[in-house]
């Protein structure tokens, strides 16, 4: 599971001599550079357990002990690294060679943090749009009412103090949408075409028609 590796982490020794003061951001770009067949490339693979006492062994005293755990804290926390540690059958070491498999434990554990984390964003995301559409709502009603404004307040149950930043957001919100196309006109239904506009488009195709010869009439 992700957070053991990380707890092992805490647990590994302390390098020989100090490590320099890096950054999260300095420490993962070192061992990238160092590691790359396992920290590298474009995707995540499972980290080896306790492959903290590796790196001590392979890079003694660039990284102290809080750096590390720090890193792969965030490392097998990340998004990307849940869904390769529950698709993944084996954890891979610094040269990117299989190193042991992965429990069954382990990638039901990556699963259901993901769907834990999947859950949340949807409510984040309803939570949101229901903002938004009240927002909306009250703007739309701010901008018709002939109530007062103490009066407009205690309707929508809002304070005079926190009406302006609401209506702000909605109009910046409404700015920000789509303009709507406007709906192209249709004959009515059950309307008859007119048949001087047809002889008229007829004639302008064709131009004017032969006058007509006498009719033969029966019986003559």
């Amino acid at each position: 599971m992700a957070a053991d590796v990380a707890a092992e982490a805490a647990e590994a020794p302390l390098p020989s001599a100090p490590a320099a003061e890096l950054s999260p951001a300095a420490v993962a770009a070192k061992l990238k550079t160092l590691f790359p067949a396992l920290f590298g490339g474009n995707g995540f693979k499972p980290v080896k357990l306790r492959v903290q006492v590796d790196i001590q062994a392979r890079a003694p005293g660039q990284f102290s002990k809080a750096q590390l755990s720090g890193f792969l804290r965030r490392y097998t926390g990340n998004t990307g690294y849940l869904i390769a540690l529950g698709r993944a059958t084996h954890r891979f070491d610094l040269d990117g060679e299989q190193a042991g498999e992965l429990s069954e434990e382990h990638r039901a554990a990556a699963r259901e943090e993901l769907a834990r984390r999947r859950a949340l964003q949807q409510e984040r995301v309803e939570l949101e749009q229901t903002q938004a559409r009240n927002r909306a709502g009250l703007l739309h009603d701010y901008e018709r009412t002939t109530l007062t404004l103490a009066n407009f307040c205690a309707l929508k149950g809002v304070t005079e103090e926190e009406l302006p930043g609401l209506l702000e957001i909605a109009k910046a919100e409404r700015a920000a949408q789509p303009a709507r196309e406007a709906r192209p006109q249709f004959a009515p239904r059950n309307a008859r075409p007119n048949p001087r506009d047809a002889r008229e488009t007829r004639d302008s195709k064709g131009g004017e028609r032969a006058p007509r010869g006498p009719r033969n009439r029966p019986g003559r």
